[in-house]
């Protein structure tokens, strides 16, 4: 628990792809919670962000990253240590220029906390041994791990070592210079090689924030060609209704209709029962009619 979250905001997460270093390839399939961690114990921070239970963000900020904002909702950073190129996608300019100003602000706290850290390097690791004549021994000072002294390391060994009047005692802090020098200086090839790498990679990353605007002006054409077709579909499925209300109007009126069909129909049979009623009572009127005459 000795470190703990100090920011956090939610993003859309990216990565450059690793095989091309052209195109970038998401990382989570939703917004995920991007958090700035601070550890105390070693002073070190932190950018993490997990989708589940799975690290997709898991980067050290060190004095020399950069955080480039690539468009309105959009900014990058490269990290040398994950040998990779991070993009976040925020759902606002305000989220991006927060996160952007968190960045520059814990960069700064990073190389603050890393020239503390040198300079205790330098208080604990000097070695300070007296000549027999009386003279000090400069002191061997570890170069920054950026490299800005490392190619004036050994001259400075070599200068400022006078010849002892014990070899023997002498030999060690040589050796050990020698051996510091090196080892730096292997740190510094490594350095330079991936920042070579990282460098190509933002450069192309750069010259493919055109092609990443264009595909995403055409899903936002497509969402939009969808959405009509939505709303089309939905004005039909109003007019299937409004057919399927007027059709069952319909029908009831037809049953209203055949409901008094019958009715006149059965009048009908009534009135025809009663004209042969009268014409078999106009026929028993003739007849007695006659017979009276």
């Amino acid at each position: 628990f000795r470190e703990q979250p100090i920011f956090s905001t939610r993003a859309h997460v990216f990565q450059i792809d690793p095989n091309t270093k052209k195109n970038w390839v998401p990382t989570s399939k939703h917004a995920v919670t991007v958090s700035y961690f601070y550890d105390s114990t070693r002073n070190v921070y932190r950018i993490i962000s997990l989708d589940g239970s799975k690290a997709i963000i898991n980067s050290t900020i060190t004095p020399n990253m950069t955080f480039t904002k690539t468009s309105q909702k959009f900014g990058q950073w490269a990290d040398s240590r994950a040998n990779t190129v991070y993009g976040l996608g925020f759902s606002s300019e305000h989220h991006l220029s927060k996160f952007a100003e968190k960045f520059q602000e814990f960069k700064e706290a990073a190389r603050i906390a890393k020239e503390k850290s040198h300079e205790k390097m330098e208080l604990t690791s000097t070695p300070s041994q007296e000549s027999a004549g009386g003279d000090i021994q400069s002191p061997l000072t570890p170069e920054s791990i950026n490299g800005t002294d490392d190619e004036r390391a050994m001259p400075e060994v070599t200068q400022n070592s006078e010849p002892r009047a014990e070899p023997t005692q002498n030999a060690l802090p040589f050796t050990h210079s020698s051996t510091i020098s090196k080892h730096w200086e292997a740190e510094l090839a490594t350095l330079k090689g991936n920042n070579a790498k990282l460098t190509a990679a933002l450069l192309e990353s750069t010259a493919n924030v055109k092609q990443w605007k264009q595909q995403l002006a055409a899903y936002q054409e497509e969402a939009e060609r969808l959405h009509k077709r939505v709303t089309e579909l939905e004005c039909v499925s109003s007019q299937a209704n409004a057919v399927h209300t007027h059709k069952t109007e319909l029908n009831q009126t037809i049953q209203e209709l055949e409901t008094t069909l019958k009715k006149k129909e059965e009048e009908i049979e009534g009135l025809k029962q009663e004209i042969e009623n009268a014409r078999e009572l106009q026929a028993q009127r003739d007849s007695l009619t006659q017979k009276l005459q």
